[in-house]
């Protein structure tokens, strides 16, 4: 498929490799629209059918992951307009069906859209140039892709009503301490950092990384006792599996085991 906004690669050698999507909209700061949300959705769906691919990372520019959605296509949107295309709902949430892990490196702002963007993959690697925030509300809105849902989960009550309401930006520091982002990297180095660590991730047996993933998941979509039993049930399964075989040898044997991703 040709892409338009996006640039579209495989990384990495082995059974499992990484899919890299990097938005590319220069001259936009990577601001979202319909046409990029289209395309990313296409290629997270074909990472995620792809046996080859093990783990996807999901960059921006040294400037700007996104900085936003792009606001010269919603400034004259009505209200039935929105309600009767779906927007947003349509096409910005293709990433929650990926079930292997996506990555997100952020560099340079990840604003409104952008920091929902980033917030939907699993977790966030941020370069020390990053730039966090909700400043939808200084346009007359509110975020509407996940902003005053998942950013509370992420970073508390309390700072998130302090983002939203106030629409300021946060520093990379500062999203690490509040449990936004994983880790801080160089900017030089952020996406040979992310590529080791998605590489890493593809050395795993499959089974258990889709396995842990929902679990993690599923802790943010129910209560604890019913997040518990879920675990326990998921736990056991993996007990069926070669990967679980495998990876108790290699243990007992000291050695390095070899995942055959069944």
């Amino acid at each position: 498929m040709t892409y338009q906004n996006i640039l579209v690669e495989t990384r990495g050698e082995g059974a499992h490799r990484t899919g890299l999507v990097t938005l590319n909209r220069p001259k936009a700061l990577n601001a979202l629209n319909d046409a990029l949300m289209d395309e990313l959705g296409a290629a997270l769906l074909a990472f995620d059918a792809d046996d080859a691919i093990g783990c996807i990372v999901v960059a921006g520019s040294e400037r700007a992951f996104a900085a936003g959605a792009d606001i010269s296509a919603m400034a004259r949107l009505e209200y039935r307009e929105v309600v009767l295309s779906g927007f947003i709902t349509r096409n910005w949430e293709t990433m929650l069906r990926v079930r292997k892990p996506v990555i997100a490196a952020v560099a340079g702002f990840a604003l409104g859209g952008g920091c929902e963007l980033a917030m939907m993959c699993d977790f966030i690697i941020a370069a020390d140039s990053a730039k966090f925030g909700q400043p939808e509300i200084k346009i007359g809105i509110i975020p509407g892709a996940g902003g005053t849902q998942r950013l509370p989960r992420a970073v508390g009550k309390s700072k998130a009503m302090d983002m939203v309401l106030t629409g300021r930006m946060m520093d990379a520091a500062e999203a690490e301490r509040a449990g936004l982002v994983s880790r801080i990297v160089p900017a030089d180095r952020l996406l040979e950092e992310v590529l080791a660590v998605a590489e890493g991730i593809c050395q795993l047996g499959l089974p258990s990384i889709l396995t842990a993933k929902e679990c993690v998941n599923r802790a943010f979509e129910g209560p604890l006792t019913e997040g518990m039993v879920y675990e326990r049930e998921a736990f056991h399964r993996l007990f069926a599996t070669e990967d679980q075989k495998e990876g108790m040898d290699a243990f007992l044997a000291k050695r390095k085991p070899d995942f055959r991703h069944r």
